[in-house]
């Protein structure tokens, strides 16, 4: 049972990680060099809506599987690396929350009032938080790959 549970942790990580990378590396500038604003906005926010119903997902299974893992090992018997990887994704998943239930809504309103501006600085803080959260991502791995 541990280790379905734990390849579900990674399976959820890589999704989360992946996406943001494919977001940000992929998606996010082609999109620029592309699409005007009013295309470019709707179809972002299409995809972001798609892509946060995972994350969601990711992040409801990183928290029970993590709480799990953690629970058999014992606190004063994890390594390091788990102890950060366990604060950074929590920071991680307060950040997406965030993101979720600010930028993004504001984002959904904006593209409704056709306000490509407004729309526009929303995706662009959106993008910079996803950013904050691809650096911590990649922080994780690297905690959990030399300190565990």
């Amino acid at each position: 049972m541990y280790t379905a549970i734990k390849f579900l942790h990674l399976v959820s990580a890589v999704v989360w990680l992946g996406g943001m990378t494919f977001m940000l590396l992929a998606l996010r500038p082609a999109l620029g060099e592309l699409l005007p604003p009013p295309q470019r906005l709707p179809l972002l926010a299409g995809v972001l809506r798609r892509f946060f119903t995972l994350v969601w997902g990711a992040v409801l299974l990183l928290l029970l599987s993590g709480g799990f893992m953690m629970s058999q090992a014992g606190a004063l018997a994890m390594p390091i690396g788990w102890h950060l990887m366990a604060g950074i994704g929590v920071l991680m998943c307060l950040i997406f929350g965030h993101l979720y239930f600010g930028p993004y809504r504001r984002l959904q309103a904006a593209l409704a009032a056709a306000d490509w501006p407004e729309g526009g600085r929303r995706a662009n803080q959106i993008a910079l938080l996803v950013t904050v959260n691809f650096w911590l991502g990649w922080l994780v791995l690297a905690a959990i790959t030399f300190l565990a």
